[in-house]
This record gives C-alpha cells, sequence and structure tokens, in this order.
C-alpha cells in the first residue's frame, strides 16, 4: 500500500509532528507500507525534530511562504496569492507523481485543498486539533478584516473537506460529533511511545504538570489552584516543566496567588523520570485535541486531575478511576481535587493501578490497528 503525508514542515517538536513520525515509521516498519511524506515549506537542508525511518521518502516542495511578511499590505496579500498558487501546484504535481493509495492531510493545513485533489487516491484528513480550534486561535488579536472574514473562511473550509475528504479521523468521540456532514468519520486516538523504566509508587509528596508555556495550556489556571492547596499543604511541591513565551508571566503569578514550593523548569529530556518521582498530574488546558501529557502519566501510574475542556481529557480518564476530570474553570474544586488525593494515600495508589490498566488501551499496537483498519476498509470501496 502506498500512502502519502502532505503536511507544512517536520522540523518543529510539536505533537502533530511526532504523531506524524512515529505513525509512519510504524506504518513502514511494522506493515511494511511504501510511505512518502510532502513537507511544503521546509528546505531539504532542514532537519527532522523527530527521526524518520530511512524507509520513508521525503519530498521537500520548499516553498518560501514566509517571505510575504517582508511586505506590508496589500502587497502581502498578492505575494500570499502567489505563493498559494505555487503551493497548490507543486502539491498536485508531486501527488500526481507519487500516486499513492491513499493521500493524508492534516486538518489546519491546507485540507480543503488536499481533500479535493483530482487523483486516483483515497483522501484521509487528520485531525490534530479539535475542529473548533482547527485556523483559529481564541488568544491571539486578529485585525478588524481579519476578524470580520474568518468565520467565513473558516465555514468554506470545513464545507470543502467534508465534501470531498473520503474519511475525517478525529481524536475523540465528542470532536467526532461535530463533523456531521463528513462522507465518513473515525475517532481514533493518539498514542504513546514514551519509555516508562519506573511507575510511580505515589508516595513521594510532589504534583507535576507538563506543557508548552502558552495560553491554552492554562498554567495560570494551576497557579491559582496551588495557592489554594500550598495554604493547606505546604510539605508538597509543584512542578511545571515546559517552555514558552508567557514564562515571565507565570512567574509573576506564582507571587500573586502566593503559591508557594512551586517551580517553573524548563522541558526536561527525561520527562519520564520526573512522572515516576511524582504522585499526581494535574492539566488545566482551555482546551485539547488530546492530551499526550495525560496518557503519559497514566503510563507512570499517576492519579490525574484534569479539566473536562474540550476534548481530550474526558476520552482518556474516567472521573473517580482514574483521577478527576473538573468542570473547566471551576479552579476551587479543582485545587480541593488535589487536596483529596494529597490527603489519601490508598486512594491515590489504588487510581494508580487503574491508570496502568487504562493506559493499555491506547498502547501503539492498538492504536495503528485501528488505522490498518481504516487504511484496508477505504481501499475495499475503491
Amino acid at each position: 500500500m502506498k500512502i502519502a503525508y502532505v503536511y507544512s514542515a517536520m522540523t518543529n517538536p510539536g505533537g502533530t509532528e511526532r504523531m506524524i513520525t512515529e505513525k509512519a515509521n510504524y506504518l513502514s516498519g511494522i506493515y511494511g507500507y511504501d510511505i512518502t511524506i510532502i513537507t511544503c515549506f521546509q528546505a531539504a537542508d532542514e532537519k527532522n525534530y523527530f527521526e524518520l525511518s530511512p524507509k520513508i521518502k521525503q519530498i521537500y516542495l520548499e516553498i518560501p511562504f514566509s517571505t510575504q511578511y517582508k511586505y506590508k499590505y496589500p502587497k502581502r496579500l498578492w505575494i500570499k496569492g502567489k505563493l498559494n498558487w505555487l503551493l497548490k501546484k507543486d502539491i498536485k504535481r508531486v501527488v500526481s507523481q507519487v500516486d499513492p493509495d491513499i493521500l493524508i492531510g492534516v486538518s489546519r493545513f491546507k485540507a480543503d485543498f488536499i481533500s479535493s485533489l483530482k487523483c486516483r487516491a483515497k483522501k484521509i484528513i487528520e485531525c490534530h486539533e479539535t475542529r473548533y480550534n482547527t485556523n483559529y486561535d481564541p488568544s491571539v488579536k486578529q485585525l478588524v478584516p481579519v476578524r470580520l472574514f474568518m468565520p467565513i473562511y473558516r465555514r468554506l473550509y470545513f464545507i470543502a473537506i467534508e465534501r470531498n475528504a473520503d474519511a475525517v479521523v478525529t481524536l475523540t468521540k465528542k470532536d467526532k460529533l461535530l463533523w456531521k456532514r463528513a462522507k465518513r468519520i473515525e475517532a481514533i486516538p493518539n498514542f504513546s511511545t514514551i519509555p516508562v523504566s519506573r511507575c510511580s509508587d505515589c508516595t513521594q509528596k510532589r504534583v507535576i504538570a507538563v506543557g508548552r508555556l502558552d495560553w491554552e495550556k492554562g498554567f495560570e489556571r494551576l497557579i491559582e489552584a496551588w495557592g489554594i492547596v500550598s495554604s493547606r499543604f505546604p510539605d508538597w511541591h509543584l512542578d511545571i516543566y515546559g517552555n514558552g513565551h508567557m514564562y515571565d508571566t507565570l512567574t509573576t503569578m506564582v507571587l500573586t496567588y502566593h503559591a508557594n514550593n512551586l517551580t517553573i523548569h524548563n522541558s526536561s529530556p527525561n520527562i519520564s523520570q520526573e512522572y515516576s518521582m511524582s504522585s499526581i498530574c494535574a492539566v488545566t488546558s482551555y482546551f485539547e485535541g488530546f492530551s499526550l501529557v495525560l496518557l503519559e502519566a497514566l503510563k507512570h501510574g499517576l492519579p490525574c486531575v484534569a479539566f473536562d475542556c474540550p476534548f481530550g481529557p474526558g476520552d482518556i480518564i474516567d472521573d473517580g478511576k482514574e483521577g478527576f476530570l473538573v468542570e473547566n474553570g471551576d479552579i476551587r474544586l479543582f485545587a480541593e481535587r488535589i487536596c483529596r488525593l494529597i490527603e489519601d494515600e490508598d486512594l491515590r495508589k489504588h487510581l494508580s493501578k487503574n491508570a496502568i490498566e487504562r493506559a493499555k488501551l491506547f498502547n501503539i499496537e492498538v492504536i495503528m490497528n485501528q488505522w490498518k483498519t481504516l487504511f484496508e476498509d477505504i481501499i475495499k470501496l475503491s
């Protein structure tokens, strides 16, 4: 089977890049599929952040899309249109040359065009975020013309995908419900291949949180909640691991909310060890496509406390079984749930056993078999 992925670039340390890499390596190495990854903006001399198998072919279109930002409006719009025309022309040419059985696009990157390409390939669009957040970041301030045009653009974007793609694959069952007009819609979650050398024994007086220091991860909500927790349990510590532009803002908030015993660290090269040395994992995101952090924590036997945000946490943990789901934004209840776990070591250890078992449902073999079944089923229908 010949499969081609189309994406912007594989140079960033993001979750999308990691999952495309790991899936492509598995499809090539285990199933023996012929895999090609077409990167649109990446130069041939730019290194992928995650290592692709040598069995995988990568084609670099090298469209200089960032050059548009050298110009001011309205010339920038003309340059952007020209680059878009060149991009579509090159994608069409390369897909014709590769001639895949299945063409896979990512929901936030030219998915309307990829799903509409005239070729024999079956088109699948992968969603690595919720539909609500596809090509939309509520934390970014937009110019008035952009703000007015964006809802129209997004509506047309989704119509094109639903009308033309042979399948849309979401990460969660709740997000699946939003793609009502798609020809075929499947929910296939992510997996985690993080190596686990040792699970937590849940005796360390330590809570861990992991993620980019960006608005969407909601760490300011965690810091506010920790101000409540630390006043009751001054012998417990919260460690946040991540890099991002909000470091200074969050550091200031630690003082504002009197969140004692809290340290913000850079991303750890050995985050598995940090999980194993913790007893609770906290996730306070405003939204998640799928929380790999929660899954990694479960694999290490950590009971989790997470806001029930759209849409990931509710598909990963069951409230009261592997941890607690808290109504999105209820900071005081979030703090209370952490306090309950701190007070009850037996409860932590009970939830820890459940967490390890739950994580097995997201093993790579289980998830990739779902992809294999989808591919084979779609090909049969052709």
